[in-house]
This record gives C-alpha cells, sequence and structure tokens, in this order.
C-alpha cells in the first residue's frame, strides 16, 4: 500500500496538517486513499459547522436586542395608525354603560 508522503498529491501545510490535491474521480490510486480523503473532507465541514456555531452564539444577543427593538417598532406604529381604523379602547368602553 502507498503511503500519502510517498504520493504526488499530498502536500504538507505549513501548520502541519495534511493536504490532499487528488480527484476522488480520476486520482485515486487506492481505496485507502479514498477513505483519508472522505476524513479530511469531514473535518473540514466540522471545522465549518464549529465556526457557523461560534459565531450565532455570539451574534444571538443582538439578534434579540434586534427583535426587540423591531416589536417595540411595530407596536408603536399599530398605535400611532390605530385612528385609522375606529379601534379606540374608551370609545368601546363608553358604548358598554
Amino acid at each position: 500500500m502507498i503511503q500519502c508522503k510517498d504520493c504526488e498529491f499530498f502536500d504538507r501545510a505549513p501548520n502541519g496538517a495534511a493536504i490532499l490535491r487528488c480527484d476522488p474521480f480520476s486520482t485515486i490510486k487506492e481505496p485507502d486513499c479514498l477513505r483519508k480523503w472522505h476524513l479530511l473532507r469531514l473535518d473540514a465541514m466540522a471545522r465549518v459547522s464549529q465556526a457557523t456555531a461560534a459565531m450565532n452564539e455570539r451574534l444571538a444577543p443582538l439578534q434579540e436586542k434586534m427583535i426587540r427593538f423591531m416589536e417595540r417598532e411595530m407596536d408603536d406604529s399599530d398605535d400611532a395608525d390605530a385612528w385609522k381604523y375606529g379601534i379606540d379602547d374608551e370609545e368601546d368602553d363608553d358604548d358598554d354603560t
């Protein structure tokens, strides 16, 4: 079995990470090459997912503030437009008495 370090499609990143430049559809030499390629892709997907989750955690407080602000603005707008629709709580109370 050929080792990755001996393959022409293998490189090492400056941080020591393995870089496989092989194409799984044409340049795979052995079945283990495909397994290793899959592991590296899964690792990359896991890192992206973790980075997305970390960013969402950082943005969550800001999103909550924005939602509260928008709700307050929409409530104020509804209150300001209530005269257009004839909604008046005081008139309803007077008619009942």
